[in-house]
C-alpha cells in the first residue's frame, strides 16, 4: 500500500490557488492546470494541487511535483531556494531541482552557447557594479538594448533603451545594479514584426508553437502586458533549433518552452530556455497535455 496521498501535485502559487473564472488571465490557469490534470488522471495518477509556499504541505506525502503556475519565485526568492532544497529532499520535482538551479540565472546562456546554441549576444553586470549603460553599449557597439535581471520573469525591470533615452535611464539602472545582478542585450527588432516564437518540448521532441506579439507602443509580448499569442506552425529549422537548444541542457527536462527570434541575418536566435515554470500554451493544442501527462507517468514508473 502507497504511503502518498497523491502521484501528481500540480504547483501553483497563493494568488491562484482558486482561480477566479471570471477574470481572463485566472481563467487561463484554470483552463491549463485542468487540461494536465485531467491527462494525469486519465493515466490512473491520483492528482492534487497546491501553492509552492504553503508551510503546512505535507510535501512527502506525493511521489512528484511539477511546477506550473508558480509565478511568484523571482519575488520571493529568499523563501523559494530554501523550499526548492527541503522539496526536492522529500519528493520528485518536474523539472528536477538541479535543471531548475540551472535555469534560475540567466548565466545558463553562457553554457548553452558554448554547447553551439546561437543566443542573443549578452553582457552581464554583477551586484554592486557601477557599469553604465552607456559604456557597455559603446562597448558593444549596440545603438539600442534591452536590460533586465539575471533572475527574473513576466518582463520583471525590464527596459527597452536606444540613445536617445540612454540618460533618462542611467540613474535607473544603477538602482538595479546596486541591489541585484543585470543583464545587456541588443534589443532585437523582430520582437516588433515576426514576433518572438515559442516552441515547446515536451521529453525532447516538440508538441507545438506559439507566437507571441507585443501591443503597439511596447516591447514586452506578455499576454499580461498586452501581447497577443497566436497559433503557429513550426518550420523544420525552428523545430531542430529548439529541440537542439533543448537537448543541450546538463539534463533532458521533461518540459521545456524555447523563445527565440529570428535574427536580422534569417538565422534563429535563443531569447531564453523556460525550464521553471513556463506557460506552455496546452489551450492552443491540448494533446500536448496529454504528451506532457504520458512523458510523466513513464518517467515515475521507470524512476528515470
Amino acid at each position: 500500500m502507497s504511503t502518498h496521498s497523491w502521484d501528481v501535485v500540480i504547483l501553483t502559487e497563493d494568488r491562484y490557488l482558486d482561480p477566479d473564472p471570471h477574470d481572463w488571465y485566472q481563467a487561463q490557469i484554470r483552463n491549463e492546470d485542468g487540461l494536465v490534470s485531467r491527462a494525469l488522471t486519465e493515466r490512473g495518477l491520483r492528482v492534487g494541487r497546491a501553492s509552492w509556499s504553503d508551510p503546512d504541505f505535507p510535501w512527502r506525502h506525493t511521489r512528484s511535483a511539477v511546477f506550473r503556475s508558480t509565478w511568484d519565485y523571482f519575488d520571493r526568492f529568499d523563501r523559494f531556494a530554501p523550499w526548492l532544497e527541503a522539496a526536492a529532499q522529500q519528493t520528485r520535482l518536474f523539472n528536477p531541482a538541479e535543471l531548475i538551479r540551472w535555469n534560475l540565472d540567466k548565466h545558463y546562456l553562457l553554457d548553452l552557447s558554448s554547447a553551439g546554441i546561437r543566443i542573443v549576444p549578452t553582457r552581464y553586470v554583477a551586484a554592486g557594479r557601477t557599469d553604465s549603460l552607456g559604456g557597455i553599449m559603446d562597448d558593444a557597439g549596440w545603438d539600442e538594448i534591452v536590460f533586465k535581471p539575471i533572475v527574473s520573469g513576466a518582463a520583471r525591470l525590464t527596459y527597452r533603451v536606444d540613445r536617445h533615452t540612454l540618460a533618462a535611464h542611467e540613474a535607473l539602472f544603477l538602482r538595479c545594479t546596486s541591489a541585484e545582478a543585470m543583464m545587456v542585450q541588443p534589443f532585437q527588432p523582430a520582437v516588433l514584426g515576426e514576433g518572438e516564437l515559442s516552441l515547446i518540448v515536451i521529453e525532447g521532441r516538440t508538441t507545438h508553437a506559439i507566437r507571441k506579439t507585443a501591443a503597439a507602443g511596447d516591447f514586452r509580448v506578455q499576454d499580461d502586458h498586452g501581447g497577443t499569442v497566436h497559433a503557429h506552425h513550426p518550420g523544420d529549422d525552428e523545430r531542430a533549433f529548439a529541440e537542439a537548444a533543448v537537448a543541450a541542457c546538463p539534463a533532458l527536462p521533461l518540459y521545456a518552452r524555447v523563445d527565440f527570434v529570428r535574427a536580422p541575418d534569417g538565422g534563429l536566435c535563443l531569447m531564453e530556455l523556460e525550464l521553471i515554470e513556463p506557460e506552455l500554451f496546452f489551450r492552443f493544442h491540448p494533446p500536448a497535455a496529454a504528451a506532457l501527462a504520458e512523458a510523466l507517468h513513464e518517467r515515475l514508473n521507470d524512476g528515470a
